[in-house]
C-alpha cells in the first residue's frame, strides 16, 4: 500500500479508503489510485487485512453437497448478494455428516472469514450452539436455529400444500410423494410431506403410507429406483408430488420407462425451479423459492452481525412461487 500511494502521489490513508471503498474520496483521486494499483499488480493480504482491521471481507458459504443443482444456483446468488456489500464468498463442504458441519463451523474460526452462512443437513441448534463460539453466523433453511442465531427459510409447508392443492385442483385424486429419505427424514422432507398431507387432508382425502416412494439417496438415479419400485409393485397413482426437482426427474424417467404419460396418467411437480427442471421433457411444473431474495437478507443480516448487532435471532422467511409447466399443466387439451 505505501507503494501505491508513493505512486500515486497520496497518503497511505487515502489508498486505504479507496481499497474499503470508502465513498468520501474524489472521483478524480479514486481512478489515480486505482490506475496505480492495476499498474503495481497490487492484491491486499488477507492476513494483513486481518491483523490492522479485524476482518478479511470473506464470507462462507457451508452446505453439504456442492454437486446438487439448488445449491450451486444459490452459491451464485449470495456470490452476487455479497459481492454488492463489499464481500466475497468461500464454499464449505460438510458432506452432510456431522463431523463435517462441526468442522465447519470450528474451523471457520481460524481468521480466514468474517462470518458463515450455514445450511445445516444434520446439526440441531444444541450442537451448532454448542460448537459456534463466537463467529456471526447465519442459518439458512429448514433445521432449526439457536435462539441468538438469524435464520433465513421459506415456509416449505404453504408451498408444499400449494403444489398438492394444484394437483387437487386438476382432479388428481391418488396423488403420491416422491423422493424423501428411506431413513432418518431431514427437516426439509418433514416439512414438506406436512405441507402435503395437510392438502389432502383437507380435501377430505386420507393420505396413505403406500403411497409414500423413498429414496435410497436424495438424487435422479434414488428417485427412479423409488417410484419404479412402487410402480412395479402394482400401486398406482395420477399425480406425483416430489421432493425436489432431482426427485421429479427421476420419476419422469421411472414413469416414462413404464409407458405411462406425463401429465395425462401422472401429473408431476418439483421443488427449486433448478434450471434442469426447465429442459427436461415435460418441463416440470416447480415450486420456485426466491433464491436472490434469501441470499440478499441473508448476506445483509450476516453483515449487520459482523458490524456488531447483538439482538436476538431473527427468523425470516422469503417468497416463493409456483411455477406452472408441461408435467402438471393448468389445464389439458
Amino acid at each position: 500500500m505505501q507503494d501505491v500511494a508513493e505512486y500515486a502521489g497520496v497518503s497511505l490513508k487515502t489508498v486505504s479508503n479507496v481499497v474499503r471503498d470508502y465513498e468520501h474520496v474524489s472521483a478524480a483521486t479514486r481512478e489515480r489510485v486505482q490506475r496505480a494499483i492495476r499498474e503495481l499488480g497490487y492484491r491486499p493480504n488477507l492476513m494483513g487485512r486481518r491483523l490492522a482491521t479485524g476482518r478479511t471481507s470473506l464470507l462462507a458459504l457451508a452446505f453439504s453437497n456442492v454437486t446438487v443443482p439448488y445449491f450451486a444456483e444459490l452459491s451464485r446468488a449470495v456470490s452476487v448478494a455479497a459481492g454488492a456489500l463489499g464481500y466475497r464468498v468461500l464454499l464449505e463442504e460438510t458432506d452432510g455428516t456431522l463431523e463435517g458441519e462441526r468442522a465447519v463451523i470450528a474451523n471457520s474460526e481460524a481468521g480466514m472469514v468474517d462470518g458463515i452462512l450455514f445450511q445445516p443437513s444434520v446439526m440441531s441448534s444444541v450442537e451448532i450452539s454448542r460448537h459456534r463460539g463466537d463467529l456471526p453466523i447465519v442459518i439458512l433453511g429448514e433445521e432449526a436455529a439457536p435462539l441468538p442465531v438469524d435464520r433465513v427459510m421459506i415456509d416449505n409447508v404453504s408451498a408444499a400444500r400449494d403444489a398438492t392443492e394444484h394437483l387437487l385442483a386438476l382432479g388428481r385424486t391418488r396423488i403420491g410423494f416422491a423422493g424423501h429419505e428411506a431413513g432418518q427424514l431431514s427437516a426439509t422432507s418433514i416439512q414438506r410431506m406436512m405441507g402435503y398431507q395437510q392438502a389432502l387432508e383437507e380435501r377430505g382425502i386420507r393420505p396413505e403410507p403406500s403411497l409414500l416412494f423413498p429414496s435410497g439417496e436424495i438424487s435422479p438415479t434414488g428417485a427412479v429406483q423409488g417410484v419404479g419400485r412402487a410402480l412395479d409393485a402394482g400401486i398406482r397413482v395420477d399425480g406425483l408430488v416430489c421432493r425436489d426437482d432431482l426427485a421429479a426427474i427421476g420419476a419422469l424417467r421411472a414413469l416414462n420407462e413404464r409407458g405411462i404419460r406425463v401429465p395425462e396418467d401422472v401429473a408431476v411437480t418439483g421443488w427449486d425451479n433448478i434450471e434442469w427442471s426447465r429442459v427436461t421433457f415435460p418441463s416440470i411444473t416447480t415450486i420456485a423459492p426466491d433464491l436472490s431474495g434469501l441470499a440478499q437478507r441473508a448476506v445483509k443480516m450476516l453483515v449487520e452481525r459482523i458490524d456488531g448487532f447483538a439482538g436476538v435471532g431473527r427468523h425470516e422467511i422469503v417468497d416463493y412461487r409456483l411455477l406452472v409447466r408441461e408435467s402438471a399443466p393448468s389445464a389439458l387439451a
